[in-house]
């Protein structure tokens, strides 16, 4: 992986301040793909050590500068982890501009690959995750960076 991405991938602050920042005059925006209660990937639920078949809530989001996609995100909260959260209404509000807001907020291991977003068709070089905990909160996050955020960087493509 090249310094420039490494920079994008390894950072452990928020990654919506990082895109604002990075957007200089671009005009940022949460563009609300899907939100719903569903089963979870196998891996998802294994990473939040859910049963197989137990239902989450389910978000995805795109971020966008000046309408372009740079970012594809999913989060996986188990229902039992809501704890009075109402996440649903956070709309084309960030999940981070909650999260990261949290004084005691606990950030897992990242896990970077290569693996395109399994729910959107635009491909990106880059994809992490991190399991976040706030008090008894868990919620997986999953964040898939897309190949216009590198040409609108000027990136290398890995």
């Amino acid at each position: 992986m090249s310094a420039a991405w490494w920079q994008w991938v390894a950072s452990r602050d928020s990654l919506t301040a990082r895109l604002i920042s990075a957007g200089g005059q671009r005009a940022f925006r949460v563009r609300l793909l899907d939100q719903r209660l569903g089963r979870p990937r196998r891996d998802e639920a294994l990473a939040l050590g859910l049963p197989p078949a137990r239902h989450a809530w389910l978000r995805e989001v795109a971020l966008c500068l000046d309408e372009r996609p740079w970012v594809v995100a999913r989060s996986v909260v188990p229902l039992d982890g809501l704890h009075g959260q109402r996440l649903d209404r956070l709309g084309e509000r960030s999940l981070g501009s909650w999260l990261f807001r949290q004084p005691d907020l606990e950030r897992g291991p990242l896990e970077v690959s290569a693996d395109p977003a399994p729910f959107h068709a635009a491909p990106g070089p880059w994809a992490r995750r991190s399991l976040f905990r706030h008090r008894r909160f868990a919620v997986l996050v999953q964040e898939f960076f897309l190949e216009r955020m590198a040409d609108d960087l000027g990136l290398p493509s890995r």
